[in-house]
Order: C-alpha cells, then structure tokens, then sequence
C-alpha cells in the first residue's frame, strides 16, 4: 500500500513579476487611494492627504471613496473583477501612484 501526502501550503498560483517603477518625485503626480476596509482608512487617509499636500503642493489625490474598495473576501473570481474595476478606475482617473490597503 502507497501512502500519498498533500501540502496544506499548496502550490503558488499567480507568477512573480517585477515592481512597477517609482517616480523620482511624487510633485504633479496623481495619487489614487485604494482601501481594504482594514484598520481605519476613513482616518488614515485623511491624515496622509494633508501630509502630503504640505510637502507636494502640486499634488492631486483621489480619494478612497471615489474608488473601488480592494475587499479581500469573496471568491477569487469576484476578487479578480473588483481588482480589473480598480485597475480600469485608476487609469480613467490619470492616476500615477497609489496608496493600497492601510496596514492593521
């Protein structure tokens, strides 16, 4: 008799790619907030506007609510449409960074 065992890791199922690059200078740039509904980014974000405001006066941001939340429930496909919306937003807004989630 032949024993078989199965990893509770299993295997890695979206493939590694680079980083996008930085810009040199956040100055003129558009930022695009994205938020996961974690740890309080209806206060968080605020803050980090005004913070960046004060040392990028050129700045335009987007605010989390003009956006699709990037929610981390529901079924991977559902997950995948929420993330195809944000992409499809962030690029219809001119947006060249973004602030993703809110750590918690």
């Amino acid at each position: 008799m032949e024993d078989s065992v199965i990893s509770p890791v299993g295997g890695e199922t979206v493939g590694k790619t680079g980083l996008a690059a930085r810009p040199a200078s956040l100055d003129g740039k558009t930022i695009g907030e994205i938020w996961n509904e974690d740890f309080k980014g209806d206060v968080m974000f605020p803050a980090y506007r005004e913070l960046l405001k004060a040392k990028y006066p050129n700045i335009k941001i987007v605010p989390y609510t003009e956006l699709p939340h990037g929610v981390l429930k529901g079924t991977p496909a559902y997950q995948r449409d929420v993330l195809a919306e944000i992409a499809r937003q962030l690029k219809h807004k001119g947006v060249d960074a973004v602030i993703s989630g809110n750590g918690g």
